[in-house]
């Protein structure tokens, strides 16, 4: 077979591929890659999950565990009523929700993996300092789960990296000759620079909309959620890359965009009542 025709079968078929694996994100309907299995990924979440409470040390903070416990069980419910209202499939039906506290105080983070395994760091609790503040953090966090972040950059992922394949076999091996000779990922870098870190700070973006909705449904102030950016802006004052490199919006750009969506989030999602 030659190489136009075989470059013409694979055009016709990933055409086919993305056609029928193309979704929307629940709410904001972003146009959607999903080519990995959600179900996979998710227990690969849960046995890693399982490997990171056994080697980190878990805070005997039982006080802010509750809490965070609490939180969560109220976006969990406020979340299913929500979709169940609006005759939209549950996002989270197949979520196993569970909630650990690490102790690392030099960590200011949070995080939610596919299927509702949350984990949150005791370093961020500085620049939370509060209920709505721990909300906030919360909704972003769970909003990734929700709206599949990581089941569309697994998707893409394998994407680029069947296309980074079939451009090697046409460059006769060139890109691999580049990689061994100079000692560097090409691939990884042309995949960071220029593909995946602009999508990942739409997903950033969308994870800090979707995180306001979701704390707002389960009754939270979300003013303070502007309040915790300011706060880690100055906590990271100094040390945040530009934005071009990094995957995250810049603390002034997630400020100034929090504070345009914030009075929408207000009236169009007002905490729901669950009988």
């Amino acid at each position: 077979m030659n190489r136009r025709k075989f470059l013409s079968y694979m055009g016709c078929g990933c055409g086919t591929l993305l056609l029928s694996s193309c979704t929307t994100a629940p709410i904001t309907e972003r146009k959607q890659l999903k080519i990995v299995s959600e179900a996979k990924l998710n227990a690969q979440a849960a046995a890693i999950y399982e490997k990171i409470k056994e080697k980190e040390k878990m805070s005997d903070d039982t006080k802010t565990l509750n809490e965070i416990k609490e939180i969560g069980k109220k976006m969990e419910n406020s979340i299913s009523e929500y979709f169940y209202r609006a005759g939209i499939e549950d996002p989270t039906i197949n979520f196993e929700w569970e909630y650990i506290l690490i102790d690392r105080k030099k960590v200011r983070n949070a995080w939610c993996m596919p299927g509702g395994k949350i984990a949150v760091y005791t370093g961020i609790l500085e620049a939370t300092k509060n209920t709505d503040g721990l909300a906030a953090v919360m909704g972003h966090e769970i909003a990734h789960a929700v709206a599949k972040h990581s089941v569309e950059r697994a998707s893409r992922a394998t994407l680029v990296n069947t296309g980074t394949q079939l451009i090697d076999i046409f460059s006769g091996g060139k890109l691999s000759q580049v990689n061994r000779t100079t000692g560097i990922n090409t691939v990884g870098l042309i995949t960071q620079l220029g593909l995946l870190n602009p999508f990942n700070r739409k997903q950033e973006s969308e994870a800090d909309y979707l995180g306001m909705i979701f704390s707002s449904l389960s009754g939270y102030d979300i003013r303070e959620t502007v309040k915790i950016w300011e706060r880690m802006k100055e906590l990271n004052k100094g040390k945040e890359p530009p934005e071009f490199m990094s995957t995250h919006p810049s603390s002034d750009n997630r400020i100034k965009d929090l504070n345009e969506k914030m009075g929408g989030v207000i009236l169009d999602y007002p905490p729901i009542e669950i009988s």
